[in-house]
């Protein structure tokens, strides 16, 4: 053992020679959002965060470990996390509140030298923005022009559409709810993440703004969005009802009220589900196969083109046969890939890892040959 600790010692760079760093992935959560039950601590976030680490080995073949922590205060999180990200080749954030969750991802990208990737944010962005941008080209739409109502304010509606907006979303034409309403530029209590999404209108109501929109983006809660709200909005809409295990209308409802209607859920058993396990274990491998010091923007929108890209390619029989369906074509029952879907991982990880030598964050350059074969 005294030799690779010799060689670490003269170069900290051997940590990815001799050790299984290169290839570990750190969960870690306070537990103060666990999936729709709030703030239960540290412990209770333990089974999601372990079963987390199993989704990263199946999907990816990484390793992981996970870490709950117990803290008093956004300093103490930042520090306890800071202190051993160096033992890891990247770490993914997890269930932790908004708008908490801001800062210290923020501040973890600054003081860690491994890539620090807010899963409830980015996951979800990155899949929601490959699925919308399928279907409103099936719309014959073009997303600069669309109008969006985004009914949410939390970690994941933020960070979706931050995503669009690097797609190509005109941020005057966002409309954000939380639980009060509208976001608007006379509101006097919103942070500051929500003032990036206040509007200048004197629109208060979901009815008041869904009225001709185009796409409809829920992170929310269940049956928020009547009938009577869908009826208004425009000519062949996009719906994503992504709140779960209810979404905020059901699909059969939806496919009631509109015919031209594309929707998205949250749930394995409707067409289209947004389903982060599409993107962040691919993100993290393409990542880490080149020692990328973050996952940034370029790398995000690379996910999302190959995630987007796939859903439009011929099925295999085996995903077929995973999924239990006879056939799926691109088209408006699919627009996303399908999570069992063995080629996410060679397309998206590839994307990520050219994309992160691209635009100059990655260490080291790809193997030749990479995942192929």
């Amino acid at each position: 053992m005294a030799e690779p600790v010799r060689e670490i010692a003269q170069n900290v760079d051997n940590v990815y020679k001799y050790t299984a760093k290169g290839n570990m992935v750190a969960v870690i959560s306070n537990g103060t959002a666990i999936l729709g039950l709030g703030n239960l601590g540290p412990m209770a976030s333990k089974p999601v965060m372990e079963g987390k680490a199993l989704l990263f080995k199946r999907f990816a073949g990484l390793d992981s470990i996970d870490i709950e922590v117990k803290h008093r205060t956004i300093d103490e999180f930042v520090d306890t996390v800071a202190a051993i990200a160096d033992t890891f080749g990247g770490i993914n954030l997890e269930d932790i509140k908004a708008p908490d969750c801001f800062e210290i991802e923020s501040r973890l990208i600054e003081r860690c030298d491994v890539p620090v990737f807010h899963d409830d944010q980015h996951g979800t962005a990155i899949v929601t923005a490959a699925g919308m941008l399928n279907a409103i080209e099936l719309q014959g739409k073009q997303l600069c022009d669309s109008t969006i109502v985004c009914l949410g304010a939390g970690a994941a509606a933020v960070a979706c559409m931050e995503l669009l907006i690097k797609c190509g979303a005109q941020r005057e034409k966002i409309y954000m709810l939380d639980r009060k309403g509208v976001i608007h530029t006379r509101r006097e209590d919103l942070n500051e993440y929500k003032q990036l999404f206040a509007n200048n209108t004197d629109k208060r109501t979901l009815e008041d703004v869904i009225e001709g929109a185009d796409l409809f983006l829920g992170v929310s809660g269940p049956n928020l969005l009547s009938p009577e709200a869908l009826a208004l909005m425009g000519d062949k809409p996009v719906v994503f009802a992504c709140s779960n295990p209810d979404p905020e209308i059901k699909p059969e409802l939806a496919h009631e009220v509109r015919s031209d209607l594309i929707m998205g859920t949250g749930r394995s058993d409707y067409p289209n589900q947004v389903n982060n396990v599409i993107c962040f274990p691919f993100i993290f491998r393409g990542a880490l196969d080149v020692r990328a010091s973050e996952i940034n923007i370029e790398m995000k929108l690379a996910a999302v083109e190959a995630i987007r890209q796939l859903a439009k390619e011929p099925v295999p029989q085996a995903v077929l046969d995973a999924a239990g369906v006879d056939a799926l074509e691109f088209g408006s029952g699919y627009i996303i890939p399908k999570p069992m879907d063995p080629r996410l991982l060679p397309r998206v990880a590839t994307a990520v890892a050219k994309a992160a030598i691209e635009s100059g964050v990655a260490r080291i350059e790809l193997p030749e040959g990479y995942m192929q074969g």
